[in-house]
This record gives C-alpha cells, structure tokens and sequence, in this order.
C-alpha cells in the first residue's frame, strides 16, 4: 500500500511540473534581454527564433550545455510543437503561450511509437525521391538517345539529297551544253544551205534535225524552271 501511494506521489509531482526543457525553452523566450533572438510572436500564441546562428552560439549552451539548434527542434517536435511559418523559425504549441506558464504541466512528450512512425516516415520519403530521381534520370536518357539517333538519321539523309541535287545540277550543265552547241550547228548549218533564187533550201532530214533539237530544248527549259533547295539539318 506504501508503494501504491509513494509511485501515486511521483505521477503528481511529474504532472504537476513542467519538464524542464520546456521550462527552460519558457525562460528564453520570456526574456526581454534577448528579444532580439528570440522571442513570442505579436499575439503570443508563439515564439520566433530571429537569429539562429546567434541563438545557437550564445544562448544553447547557458541553459542546454549543447550548441546544435538540429537538436533544439528534434525536442521541440517530440513534444508536439510545429513549424507555423515558411520565412521563419517559429514554433507553436497550444499549451505554449505568453503569460500561461502553468499550461507547461499539460504538455507531454509524444509517445515511442509515434517517434518510431515518424522516422520511418522521414526514411520512406527519400527512398521514393531517391526513385523519382533515378526515374527521372533514366527518361531523360532516353530522350537524349531518341534525338541522338533523329539526328543520325537526318544527317544521313541530307547527305543522300545533297549527292542526288549535286548530280542534278551536273546533268543539267551538260544539257546546257548541248543546247548551245546543237544552236551553233543550226546556225552554221543555216549559211551553208543552198540558195535558189536568194532562198534558202531545207536539205534531206533537215525537219526531223530540227524537231528533235525543239524538244532538246523544251527539256532544258522544264529543267532550268524547276527550283532546287539544298536540304539541312540542324545538328544538337
């Protein structure tokens, strides 16, 4: 029966203090002479942390014997306060406000397990980012592949047109040629024709000469009318 009562004495004695860190984190903020680094918010339900750096060095180790504001927040989050600000390092608990000091007894740490589940939650998060990435990665690859080998292919195939517009344009040179040439034989053939009565006589086969040098030059002129673009790439 002694027993009962002695461990019902120190469940009191334990609910009825705050634990200490949070006495000492209340002392801190409470403060006026340190304002500047830490301090409530403008309603009190808060507190801010303005200089981290400063707060780490210089105010940790009087109450904490540790500099390490990692390890700050690690205690803080075990008894249940979180992060209420993007730009900012303020924490807010319900319990945690100005002028209530006696709420401190009603916080109490989170349990073992709700630790336990939360680091295994920090520990799945980047196992799937880290398969995100690699994800992410191998994609990326492969499209740089795929453009890799469009512009192989597109290399190849402007070097097939470039050849084919180079032997276009050589043929169409060498009918050029002929052109002017079968136009200097008519012109020589012409004074060389017999003359009767001051006109001109056609000679045997002269018509179909002429008919075939006609369609020499249609072809020519369809040749010459067709525009010719020499194809590129762009290479990445």
């Amino acid at each position: 029966m002694e027993g009962v009562c002695e461990k019902g004495l120190l469940e009191y004695v334990r609910k009825s203090s705050p634990p200490p860190f949070l006495l000492k984190t209340y002392m801190m903020v409470e403060d006026p002479a340190t304002d500047d680094v830490i301090s409530w918010n403008a309603e009190g339900t808060a507190f801010v942390v303005w200089q981290p750096a400063e707060f780490a060095r210089d105010l940790l180790p009087t109450l904490f014997k540790h500099s390490n504001f990692s390890s700050f927040i690690r205690q803080l989050n075990t008894y249940g306060f979180r992060k209420v600000a993007t730009n900012r390092w303020e924490f807010c608990n319900e319990m945690f406000r100005k002028g209530e000091k006696e709420s401190l007894c009603k916080i109490r740490r989170r349990k073992a397990w709700a630790n336990k589940q939360q680091a295994a939650a920090a520990a799945v998060v980047p196992q799937e980012f880290d398969e995100d990435q690699r994800s992410s990665s191998m994609s990326s690859s492969s499209g740089y592949g795929s453009l890799i080998d469009e512009n192989k292919r597109l290399k190849k195939e402007n070097g097939v047109l470039n050849s084919e517009l180079t032997s276009m344009k050589r043929k169409c040179k060498e009918l050029l040629d002929l052109v002017a040439k079968n136009a200097l034989s008519d012109k020589e053939e012409e004074d060389e024709r017999p003359k009767l009565f001051g006109v001109r006589l056609e000679v045997q086969g002269e018509r179909e000469m002429k008919r075939r040098r006609a369609e020499i030059r249609e072809s020519a002129s369809i040749l010459l009318s067709q525009p010719y673009k020499q194809v590129s790439c762009s290479l990445i």
